[in-house]
């Protein structure tokens, strides 16, 4: 197994800036339901509203995408962040949940631009033989904005309010859009994109090719149904949980904060693991174990009622994320040409996709027609489902000859 090479000072400040702006997103949507109902929202009203925010994402994530390998990773960053930072203060300002949805289209625009960049401007600075461990320690060290954002959300919010948090996030994000346009200066991309064009033709060229990779029934295939029955699974329960915390746990914002950090301490611990496993035993084995730990963890929440009975629950799940993003993102990166590496992770890296637009809205359903328990018992089956495909197709993919693999 190769070593690593020292990691380019442009690298480490492109983490630095993931890091602070990230804690900052974390501020920003970890509370953002509890926020939206003190507006005056219903849980009808929160799903339907993050599922029509979600649109943003659906049209913009490809875009990204295609941008960035395009324009350079360090230029889309920057402009996602320029667009997310009107959001931000946007939120501060609304008067009401109404008011909130403009503002979250607007954040929405940075995670469309700046995640497809994150994981192929990574992958670039990896060989092959390294690419699961060098996924593994940036996603662990990235994760510690999961530790840190929420508890200072939490803290904030329980004792200044929620717009004196949601300042503090704007003004850390505002820093770090500076910082991001910076970087863009100052490392330019060397790549020659001088035969590249920023046109309708080209965009639909490159979308036509990312799709006959999709549709062509290898790896990439069975990546895109696993991604859009897990995207269902996180989307139908994400934006609930802090919610079914407050309401059924009895927990108030500071504990939620705290808990959540919880589950980002443990996806520290499992990112570098999983990425040595999947050097060395292979990303299907990582990604088994990630979807074992988070259905665990997603079975002991709903059979819990105390904070230490939803702390457990917290450490299960984030064991499993740790465990499964790190190997996911290295098959992604392994499975499409350099220049389309952008694209593929603007359609598979995004947390919302065609396929999971609905699912906050239906979850609220749910919710409201059932028992607040009802979409988290559908987001165990949907794992499930995933786990299964993983198990059943991975396993004859992973077998054949990486040259094979990745046809």
């Amino acid at each position: 197994m190769k070593k690593f090479p020292p990691i380019p000072v442009a690298l480490r400040w492109f983490l630095l800036a993931m890091i602070l702006a990230n804690i900052a997103g974390e501020m920003y949507y970890s509370l953002m339901p509890i926020y939206l109902r003190e507006l005056g929202a219903t849980i009808r009203q929160i799903g339907t509203l993050f599922s029509l925010a979600s649109i943003v994402m659906l049209v913009l994530q490809l875009v990204g995408g295609w941008l960035s390998d395009m324009l350079g990773r360090l230029k889309a960053v920057a402009i996602g962040a320029c667009i997310a930072t009107l959001g931000y203060f946007g939120m501060v300002l609304a008067p009401s949940w109404e008011w909130a949805l403009p503002a979250l289209c607007l954040e929405y625009v940075s995670g469309a631009l700046v995640a497809p960049s994150y994981g192929a401007f990574v992958a670039e600075q990896s060989s092959e033989e390294t690419r699961g461990r060098v996924f593994g320690i940036f996603d662990g060290i990235f994760m510690m904005v999961v530790v840190i954002g929420p508890p200072i959300a939490g803290v904030i919010s329980h004792r200044f309010g929620f717009r004196t948090m949601l300042v503090a996030a704007a003004s850390l994000y505002t820093f770090t859009t500076f910082l991001r346009v910076w970087m863009a200066f100052r490392y330019p991309d060397h790549r020659d994109r001088s035969g590249m064009r920023l046109t309708g033709r080209q965009f639909l060229g490159d979308l036509r090719s990312m799709a006959v990779l999709v549709l062509g029934g290898g790896l990439l295939l069975w990546l895109f149904i696993m991604d859009g029955m897990s995207d269902v699974a996180f989307q139908l329960t994400g934006d609930l949980q802090p919610l079914y915390l407050n309401m059924m746990g009895n927990l108030n914002v500071e504990q939620i904060g705290w808990l959540t950090s919880l589950l980002g301490l443990a996806m520290m611990l499992t990112a570098l693991p999983s990425g040595w496993i999947s050097d060395h035993l292979g990303e299907r084995v990582a990604i088994l174990s990630g979807f074992l730990l988070l259905i665990s963890g997603f079975v002991v929440f709903l059979n819990v009622g105390s904070f230490i009975g939803f702390a457990a629950a917290f450490i299960l799940m984030g064991l499993g994320n740790g465990m499964l993003w790190p190997a996911y993102d290295t098959l992604i990166s392994k499975a499409v040409p350099e220049n389309q590496r952008g694209v593929a992770f603007g359609l598979f890296r995004s947390s919302i996709g065609v396929i999971s637009l609905a699912a906050p809205w239906l979850g609220a359903q749910l919710w409201e027609r059932f028992t607040p328990g009802t979409p988290f018992f559908l987001t165990i089956g949907l794992m499930l489902a995933a786990f299964g495909v993983v198990w059943f197709k991975f396993k004859r993919v992973n077998q054949t000859q990486p040259e094979e693999k990745l046809k």
